[in-house]
């Protein structure tokens, strides 16, 4: 009988073992890790209960998880063994990704206080027992087709809240450049040069620097919909103060806080499109946030100079772009859903406690202690650490920036060529800008069409995505963006060439300001998903500190260089910016191997795992 129980034990570890080599190369790691640990436990566990036969003994510990193995994966690696939960690959995908958002929030993986500090529980009741296992009582998604799972959603909600954040993002990016149209009945008004007055954009946009080190680690914390509807109340509130302000200090004031409060959409809503699109449909979406991010700037200046021009006056500029914004803020109130998938997981479980009255129950994000000094260090700071550790977000943000800056350039340049040269008013001479619009419309055209190739690749690849598919579309937008102001240059600086043809230059310049920005988004965003408000908001820091500092010598850059030698310049300066992508495209890969924050960053926990599972036994 002894010599059958052993071989039945036999026969048991040799088929666990022949089933982890059989699968060892399908991909999935943290699988063999997980089920290499609970054989090492079964074969070293020693039994206290003598009740049972060994052999019954020995199925119960090979099925039971392991609960150190269970907090490791919580804490650590985060693994799911899919032979145990039956889970697909969408599935493993979506949990490890939440699992990993919730390790990396501030205070998630505090300990529990020392029982010598804790509170009496009262009336002379001692404290209960620990729960059995309290990884049994998480809340997760059931599957991949759980409709609570934003990328589950009805199509038709998916639809309406990338609308409604679109049009956020458009109302935040417009009422940046409106109050340009307004400089020059500013300095008259206030008595002050024409540069200080253009301090109104400069602020505004060094608003948009600041407000993502608040914004984006919020949403990390208590999830996207808050903070987005709190941003938008606060641009509204002060945009109106800026329309009715008495003196030069609360101008600039007011338009720094109104950019402060509006940067919240520009950092959190490609997070959001995270969040609700999956690999296939996201670049669309995400087309979508930047076409309103660079058209607001390129359509507010000939709005704002035509209400200038009439009898409401440069008050109103700022009183539409607050109007603007009500709607906006109604809007996400009325229609904008959380989508941060561990803040719906919140959600579940408070509904699963009032139903059951287990309140046990609970989502890891309600887990998570406040710390402010951890806070700071840790969250608040993400953005900057991704910014000066990254090299891939680093030199990204800094292509993207200098043709953000030149974007606010423009709206200084524009004016010394329309206005200046060939003599138009401030409406009229606004309206070649809708030539950058047109070209930033074909340029959306032109990346729904490379959508298909892109999607064909992606379902050859098992739906896996890889960053660096994106880049190519960017080589073709940084040549049309050098072309373009190389054009505008050497066609503006002279009454005798037609207008039409410098602002024809402003359809292939729009063109590559959007396929820059678009693709590198994608990029970004495909590299860093789990972190996509963090590194967005260090790309919006980097990025609008840039765009501030143009408005202020673009202008005079202009005049004095002359149209032509200063468009020389920056498109010199563009063409040595053109290989950027290429660099990528070569050592993307490697880059993203040693990083701390991209998704590939999972397989040296994994390993780290299976070297504390084998250092147990």
């Amino acid at each position: 009988m002894k010599m059958a129980v052993l071989l039945t034990q036999y026969s048991q570890w040799l088929s666990e073992l022949l089933y982890i080599f059989s699968h060892s190369f399908d991909g999935i790691i943290p699988k063999n890790i997980v089920h290499c640990k609970h054989i090492f436990n079964a074969m070293s566990h020693s039994p206290n209960d003598t009740s049972g036969s060994e052999s019954d003994e020995l199925n119960s510990m090979t099925t039971i998880p392991d609960r150190r193995l269970s907090e490791l994966g919580s804490m650590r690696s985060g693994s799911i063994d899919r032979r145990q939960s039956n889970l697909n690959e969408v599935e493993i995908e979506r949990i490890n990704t939440y699992r990993l958002q919730h390790r990396s929030t501030v205070g998630s993986v505090s300990g529990p206080t020392p029982r010598e500090k804790w509170l009496p529980l009262g009336a002379g009741k001692p404290h209960p027992p620990a729960l059995p296992d309290p990884e049994e009582y998480i809340v997760e998604f059931n599957d991949a087709n759980d409709p609570m799972h934003p990328q589950n959603w009805p199509f038709r909600r998916k639809l309406g809240i990338s609308v409604t954040l679109a049009y956020t993002t458009f109302v935040s990016s417009f009422a940046s450049a409106i109050y340009s149209s307004a400089v020059g009945h500013i300095s008259a008004h206030f008595h002050i040069s024409t540069e200080v007055a253009t301090l109104g954009v400069t602020l505004y946009v060094l608003g948009f620097a600041s407000g993502p080190t608040v914004w984006a680690p919020a949403s990390e914390l208590i999830g996207r919909r808050w903070p987005i509807c709190i941003g938008m109340f606060g641009y509204s509130i002060f945009t109106i103060a800026t329309a009715t302000c008495k003196d030069v200090q609360t101008l600039m004031l007011t338009r720094f806080f109104a950019g402060f409060f509006s940067a919240s959409p520009i950092a959190i809503v490609p997070a959001v499109f995270a969040d609700i699109w999956n690999n296939e449909t996201r670049g669309v979406a995400i087309a979508m946030f930047a076409m309103a991010v660079f058209v607001g700037p390129f359509a507010s200046p000939f709005v704002g100079g035509f209400i200038t021009m009439s009898y409401l006056g440069w008050r109103w500029t700022m009183y539409i772009a607050s109007i603007m914004g009500w709607l906006a803020t109604c809007l996400c109130l009325l229609f904008l859903k959380e989508t941060y998938a561990p803040a719906v997981l919140v959600e579940k479980a408070a509904t699963l406690r009032r139903q059951t009255h287990n309140w046990g129950i609970r989502a890891r994000q309600e887990e998570i202690e406040l710390d402010w000094g951890e806070l700071i260090t840790n969250n608040f700071s993400r953005p900057f650490r991704m910014l000066f550790t990254e090299p891939i977000v680093l030199l990204i943000s800094l292509w993207m920036s200098f043709v953000y800056g030149l974007m606010y350039a423009l709206l200084g340049a524009y004016p010394v060529v329309f206005q200046g040269i060939h003599g138009q008013n401030l409406g009229v001479g606004s309206l070649p800008f809708i030539g950058l619009i047109i070209g930033e419309f074909l340029a959306g055209a032109y990346i729904m069409f490379d959508q298909r190739s892109y999607t064909k690749k992606l379902a050859a690849n098992n739906n896996i995505p890889i960053p660096e598919w994106r880049l190519p579309p960017a080589i073709l937008g940084g040549v049309c963006f050098c072309v373009g102001l190389f054009w505008y240059g050497w066609t503006g600086w002279t009454k005798s060439i037609h207008w039409m043809a410098p602002t024809a230059s402003g359809v292939v310049t729009g063109f590559g300001i959007y396929v820059i920005f678009l693709q590198c988004f994608n990029y970004l965003i495909d590299s860093y998903l789990m972190f996509a408000a963090s590194v967005f908001a260090a790309n919006t820091i980097i990025r609008s500190a840039v765009g501030a500092a143009f408005p202020l010598f673009s202008k005079q850059m202009f005049i004095n260089l002359g149209v032509q030698w200063a468009g020389t310049l920056l498109g010199c300066l563009a063409l040595i910016m053109i290989p950027i992508p290429m660099v990528f495209i070569r050592w993307g890969p490697a880059l993203r191997k040693k990083s701390k924050f991209a998704p590939i960053a999972e397989a040296p926990l994994a390993v780290e795992a299976e070297k504390d599972a084998t250092e147990s036994v």
